[in-house]
């Protein structure tokens, strides 16, 4: 028979969602392995404490969505991935061509590659390549702990593609609506006779059309790894990667005015593009090499190291609406940068295990190290040329940016931490998590055309706690406690840096993976706290006031309802609020979700596969004007049909919005229409 997407398989794919987020791809024991299939039951080893630990016994909310995943939804950008996972909202900045934009219980989120951190300041955005990754981790709520400096949202871990002992490969191309065009080659297996050493070529050209008009990005992607294993004791992993992006940018930033009010002459077209096609651009270069060290001492220790260095360059320019000027026309400001970012990221680990009559200890030290160094010119005028009309707008009436208009600046951000970690595992029934870290952050802002310098200094002690109990029915409830430290490298309006932000969660949940079962559920209780919140000021500055709580429920599950019915379902409920207890904008109190996949395995329709999700996103509200403008609620539909129609070659169609909704994604001072349907077509060969 063949491999169908979502065929049910034993150490299962449906559990994969409870994987926590990786620092490092570790994989599961082979005994473990064995056991689950013999079981039919899950027994996988994840990561997100950084160390080898069933899954079940990890008292911290996750999520993960793998390889198979990806593709049988054709994620096309990183916020693409948890639109059917709960605690995460993205999308709510409608369709970008340069940027990932997420929110996690109700707060923004670091995004890390390969367990390291990717710097995404300001407009300098590192964005991952998803045909390049392996599977998409997020960890939810506070996680400084392990990995440093971090927004009290949660971590997004994109996991690269590694190299395997087994020969494989792929060919694969797509078309689309909107000129979308597609060919990605992906190859692994050992060099020569032995899998001592073993490679993988990863490959991908698309160009596609921007949901606006006259926008448009194309991209050329590169990343070759190479796994060696010097001993038994010893492999290390080399990792590289080189990006190009050449386009327009999506600037969506529409007002309310014409969106979600009336006005004399209608709404706004949703695709209508008030920036300047001819003169903005998007042109970015992102390179990244490093390598994962891995060492086993002795029976008991063994050492960890990953290292990358990464550059981007970029070359942007973004014209975008700003406040009306009469009933038809509105003012503009522009975005002008020209510059670079480089970054060093290194984590160090020892892991030791022993174990009791009736305890199994396991204790993680460790020390990491990140440098940031940020330089270019800016400026960000307004007024930018005359004010354009909402409705029929006409283009070029404007002056360039020349070089007197441009700011250089200079940014470098240091972060060194130190942290422990004790996981003990009693009677095979309790688990009890407990961890310190220790940072000590310095900042440096350099504004070298006025000759001005902030600077700042942060050190931080961050706690976290855990416990969890085992039961014997599958049903394992848990409480946690964690805590962020986010220290800022950008300044306000008035060039002063921003004081760090830091995050506190209390959180009790329950995971239920029932013995005989391919699948999971998982329910959780949180509330989240932030200090030095940002929030949008009416005049469209961001300004650092207060706190921010956000409290809620999580309802998540997948699993094979028959052994070809594959559901996945998540509900979220989140009341976040700023200090003076209003709502927070951009943030849904209610999000839906449910995906069924069926593969038929007999018959006429043997080898196709269907697929079919409903997304609802409930209304919110923007607190940045003075009448708390609310956003209306809405529901998507989305759908796939795969075929595999010969040895090794399959067909697909992904329709996302598939009745073409027209609707406001959000407003937060700006307001922003939702992604308009998108129809894309693959076909992959396989070997």
């Amino acid at each position: 028979m063949p491999r169908l997407p979502f065929a049910r398989r034993p150490l299962a794919r449906s559990i994969s969602a409870l994987i926590p987020v990786t620092a490092v791809l570790l994989c599961a024991s082979a005994s473990a392995q064995e056991e689950a299939a013999s079981n039919e039951t899950v027994v996988v080893t994840a990561t997100a404490l950084k160390v080898d630990t069933p899954l079940v016994e990890t008292p911290r909310p996750v999520s993960s969505v793998d390889r198979e995943e990806l593709e049988t939804r054709n994620v096309q950008q990183l916020d693409e991935t948890f639109r059917y996972r709960a605690g995460v909202l993205s999308g709510h900045f409608g369709s970008d061509n340069n940027t990932d934009w997420f929110k996690v219980r109700g707060f923004d989120q670091s995004t890390y590659q390969d367990g390291l951190r990717i710097y995404r300041e300001g407009f300098y955005q590192w964005l991952p390549e998803p045909y390049g990754l392996e599977r998409v981790d997020v960890f939810k709520g506070p996680s400084s702990i392990l990995y440093g400096e971090a927004p009290p949202g949660g971590l997004i871990n994109a996991v690269s593609k590694r190299p395997t002992e087994t020969p494989q490969g792929e060919v694969n191309l797509q078309l689309g609506n909107r000129n979308h065009r597609q060919v990605g080659i992906d190859t692994s297996g050992p060099v020569g006779e032995s899998d001592d050493v073993r490679y993988r070529l990863v490959g991908l050209y698309k160009e596609r059309d921007g949901d606006l008009d006259a926008t448009e990005n194309e991209r050329y992607y590169f990343a070759p790894s190479l796994a060696v294993d010097f001993s038994d004791d010893t492999t290390v992993t080399f990792l590289a990667s080189v990006q190009k992006d050449d386009g327009v940018p999506v600037n969506a930033f529409k007002l309310p005015y014409g969106t979600v009010e009336n006005t004399p002459f209608g709404r706004v077209d949703p695709q209508t593009n008030f920036s300047e096609p001819g003169y903005d651009k998007d042109e970015r270069t992102q390179w990244a090499l490093g390598y994962e060290l891995r060492h086993s001492l002795n029976d008991t220790w063994r050492f960890e190291q990953d290292l990358r260095y990464s550059e981007l360059d970029l070359e942007l320019r973004s014209t975008y609406a700003f406040f009306m000027a009469d009933e038809r026309e509105a003012a503009r400001g522009h975005v002008y940068r020209d510059g670079s970012i480089d970054s060093w990221t290194v984590d160090n680990r020892m892991v030791g295990t022993w174990y009791t009559d009736r305890t199994e200890n396991t204790l993680l030290l460790g020390a990491d190290y990140q440098n940031l160094g940020v330089s270019g010119q800016e400026a960000d005028p307004f007024p930018f040329g005359d004010p354009i009309d909402i409705f029929d707008p006409t283009y070029g009436n404007f002056t360039p940016v020349g070089a007197d208009d441009l700011l250089t600046r200079e940014i470098d951000k240091e972060q060194t931490g130190l942290y422990a970690q004790n996981q003990l595992r009693i009677d095979d029934r309790w688990v009890l998590l407990g961890g310190v870290r220790y940072d000590q952050a310095e900042t440096e802002n350099s504004n070298l055309t006025a000759g001005t310098t902030q600077r700042s200094d942060d050190d931080q002690v961050s706690w976290s706690g855990g416990a969890m109990y085992l039961g014997e029915n599958g049903v394992n409830p848990y409480i946690s406690y964690t805590e962020s430290f986010d220290p800022l490298g950008r300044v306000d309006s008035d060039g002063e840096l921003y004081d760090p932000r830091e995050g506190r969660q209390w959180e009790a949940g329950v995971k239920v993976a029932p013995f005989g079962w391919d699948g999971y559920v998982t329910a959780a209780l949180f509330d989240l706290e932030e200090s030095n919140t940002l929030v949008n000021s009416p005049a469209g500055f961001q300004v650092q006031e207060g706190e921010r709580t956000s409290q809620g429920f999580e309802l998540e599950g997948v699993g094979y309802l028959t052994d070809d019915l594959k559901i996945t379902a998540a509900y979220t409920y989140t009341d976040s609020r700023l200090e003076d207890d209003d709502r927070a904008p951009l943030i849904p109190r209610h999000q839906a979700s449910t995906w069924l996949d069926y593969a038929f395995t007999g018959g006429a329709l043997n080898g196709v596969t269907l697929g079919g999700g409903v997304r609802y996103v409930g209304s919110t509200v923007d607190t940045s004007v003075a009448d708390n403008t609310e956003v209306d609620s809405y529901t998507l539909v989305d759908a796939m049909v795969g075929y595999e129609f010969a040895d090794g070659w399959e067909a697909q169609v992904n329709v996302n919005n598939l009745t073409d909704k027209e609707y406001v994604a959000s407003c937060e001072y700006w307001c922003y229409y939702g992604e308009s349907r998108s129809v894309i077509g693959s076909v992959k060969y396989s070997w």
